[in-house]
């Protein structure tokens, strides 16, 4: 029987194809560019119909987070619409780390990644559609290295200035997913959520802040290998422009509340990270962190307290990052969103694990909190 066939020279695509043997073959995850970062992967298979395929993705003990590995499954698509999840083992003595993919396609085409992807196509229709709707403005601001776009969509009559943002890290493609469950909300003429927010907020909304790491099939940084939430303090058009122009859009007009959205490779649920530790943090500006996660806690089971990073000690805040910039240059409640790759233990779903269909449920809950927030801030 013929050898299967890998290739990933598309949008998005990352793998190395070292050696294909029947339905099997050996692989390795290429690093982004000028950096030392690999874990995202995305790749198809052809010739599989009917086929047991193994899949043996190796030398993941040098990727980027070797403990983002085990009791992960990788996910596959026939459809590239639903993205179920393919049995997979990692052993980390086996070809210097080794995932094993298994899973038998019933058509002739399989697509595998380490998280949905979300391509640059998508994300155009995304704002396309979304700039479309009535009381929504679109902004370019700026142009990458690579010549993309920087999208910026802006709506809400309200005096709150509220910015959300995705994929400064391009393979965390579940917070481009959550952008577009946060948009469908947004935009909704009906829904009274949206109705809330849009009369209480002005919304400044970059569904994509690393348009060409995404098209690279990047994990964590942009064309030029840079890791754009270490850039925050001294962002330069040379190296960083899109953090560049987006804190200038800021500046231009404050923050009241940001929330930088994520995946975490290696924590298996959803969780907020906060700005502890910047030299001008009070109580009363952590208060407002804090009661913000209480609410979204209580809303949803798919969000939770107990695991999280270590937050930084007094003084010791890293305001090269996003969220520590913004909280210390506005003094806004500013939190990092993160969510897994893996699936959530306490609401397990064998089927997809975390998907798209959650990330973009956690978005409206995510809204829904803020609605809440703000009618207590005014309490």
């Amino acid at each position: 029987m013929s050898d299967i066939r890998i290739d990933a020279e598309f949008d998005s695509g990352n793998i190395e194809v070292l050696g294909v043997d029947g339905a099997s073959a050996r692989l390795a995850i290429q690093r982004d560019h000028m950096s030392e970062f690999a874990q995202w992967f995305h790749f198809r298979v052809s010739g599989a119909a009917g086929r047991e395929l193994e899949l043996n993705i190796t030398g993941l003990s040098k990727s980027a987070y070797p403990g983002g590995w085990p009791g992960y499954d990788a996910v596959v698509s026939e459809d590239r619409q639903y993205w179920g999840r393919a049995s997979s083992s990692y052993d980390k003595d086996a070809n210097d780390g080794t995932l094993t993919i298994r899973y038998t396609p019933a058509s002739d085409i399989a697509w595998f990644a380490y998280f949905a992807p979300y391509t640059m196509e998508r994300h155009h229709d995304l704002v396309s559609e979304s700039a479309a709707s009535e009381g929504v403005d679109y902004k370019c601001l700026g142009t990458t290295l690579d010549g993309q776009s920087l999208d910026c969509l802006e709506l809400g009559d309200g005096d709150k200035q509220v910015w959300l943002y995705a994929r400064q890290h391009p393979g965390e493609s579940m917070a481009e997913w959550w952008m577009e469950g946060a948009l469908e909300v947004l935009t909704d003429p009906a829904d009274p959520v949206a109705m809330g927010l849009r009369k209480q907020c002005r919304f400044h909304i970059v569904p994509n802040c690393n348009p060409d790491g995404s098209r690279r099939g990047h994990l964590r940084t942009n064309a030029v290998g840079t890791n754009l939430n270490r850039e925050w303090d001294t962002p330069s058009a040379d190296k960083s422009p899109e953090v560049l122009a987006i804190r200038n859009a800021m500046d231009a007009s404050g923050v009241d509340f940001a929330m930088d959205v994520h995946g975490d490779e290696a924590i298996p649920v959803a969780f907020l990270a906060g700005f502890e530790g910047i030299p001008s943090w009070t109580d009363d500006q952590g208060e407002r962190f804090y009661r913000y996660q209480r609410i979204l806690a209580r809303r949803t089971p798919d969000f939770q307290t107990e695991l999280g990073y270590t937050k930084s000690s007094p003084g010791s805040a890293n305001l090269s990052m996003s969220t520590n910039q913004l909280a210390e240059r506005f003094g806004a409640t500013a939190m990092t969103l993160e969510m897994p790759f893996k699936d959530n233990p306490k609401a397990p779903e064998p089927a997809q694990g975390w998907s798209p269909e959650r990330s973009k449920l956690l978005a409206r809950d995510c809204l829904a909190a803020l609605l809440e927030w703000l009618g207590e801030e005014k309490a």
